[in-house]
């Protein structure tokens, strides 16, 4: 195992499935000569050449709709947003295209494609550049949305994307391209659509995805254990599917539940997973489920009140022990 960053890891995976097969390709804006905005794509065109790594124009809507007329016709694009909030411009064709043509042409046409960039708030970027699409994706049959929490995740998560028959939204964080991590050198993939223990533990469950998981939940846990709080963490990896089995299975063993996501809470995965739970393991629950959320306003530009939207490792101290400690 080596330590490397999450923007190298992903780099890594484009690399190895593209020298396997010459139909993948990548387009986006300034993935070719600059290199990515984040420098994912460093070097690339280097290696690859100028037609399979592709500057496009700021035109999202075109460009998606470009590489979805590719992959139709036999070709596995992967298309980087420079960030997610400018998918926006591209739903059209991700939504009513990408989604929907395998159903609509009877299985005469695919669309293997990787939709991928950043998601969320990564500083003082704005309203308009802060935002989570996590569950508005998810709620679309037809895509897989997978959303990686570690350098090691994010290799292994995008290699299995990119060799998927299906379109797949893959979230990223600006904040966690300079992450480092442990990847092995040899080649592996990671099943979408499978979740993880990171932890096992007897007290309380805690599920989360993205950088939640490294931002807020895990120094939330490193306290709760210092207080004798035994915590098992679940990290999602894909919100389309959900990995349902290993939810119930650690519900039923620990009987609480607190869940942390980064998006607004109505109509998010939170509430999707909270159903789910209380349908299926009602009577393994020793507590009411809890969710933390961000807070239901367009993310803030003042560094105190973002701070003071999102979720954090208190919130989440304060919700694992008021499952703990419910009076029944």
């Amino acid at each position: 195992m080596r330590e490397i960053q999450f923007r190298e890891a992903l780099r890594e995976a484009m690399n190895e499935e593209m020298r396997k097969d010459d139909k993948i390709f990548l387009m986006g804006e300034e993935v070719a000569e600059y290199n990515g905005a984040y420098k994912v794509s460093q070097g690339m065109l280097d290696e690859f050449g100028a037609k399979r790594v592709i500057d496009t124009p700021i035109a999202e809507l075109g460009f998606a709709g470009i590489a979805i007329g590719a992959a139709m016709n036999g070709l596995r694009p992967i298309v980087e947003f420079m960030t997610f909030n400018f998918s926006l411009v591209a739903i059209d064709q991700i939504i009513n295209s990408s989604a929907k043509i395998l159903s609509m042409s009877g299985g005469q046409f695919g669309s293997p494609i990787v939709f991928r960039g950043p998601t969320g708030n990564a500083g003082q970027l704005g309203a308009q550049h802060s935002q989570n699409f996590e569950n508005w994706f998810a709620n679309c049959p037809g895509l897989k949305v997978v959303v990686p929490s570690t350098p090691y995740e994010a290799k292994g998560l995008l290699k299995s994307s990119i060799i998927d028959n299906d379109p797949v939204i893959f979230m990223e964080s600006e904040l966690m391209y300079g992450d480092k991590g442990e990847v092995p050198e040899e080649e592996y993939y990671i099943e979408i659509g499978k979740a993880n223990v990171m932890q096992e533990g007897t007290d309380v469950t805690i599920v989360s995805f993205g950088k939640m998981i490294t931002r807020v939940v895990n120094p939330a846990i490193e306290a709760l254990t210092k207080e004798g709080i035994s915590v098992e963490l679940i990290d999602l990896r894909t919100v389309r599917p959900i990995d349902y089995d290993t939810i119930l299975a650690s519900v039923k063993k620990t009987n609480r539940l607190v869940i942390v996501e980064e998006a607004w809470p109505l109509a998010s995965i939170s509430s999707e997973i909270a159903f789910n739970v209380q349908k299926n393991a009602f009577d393994y629950l020793d507590a009411p489920v809890l969710r933390i959320t961000c807070a239901d306003v367009p993310l803030p530009y003042a560094p105190t009140l973002i701070a003071e939207s999102l979720p954090n490792p208190e919130r989440v101290i304060n919700a694992v022990k008021s499952v703990m400690y419910v009076k029944k």
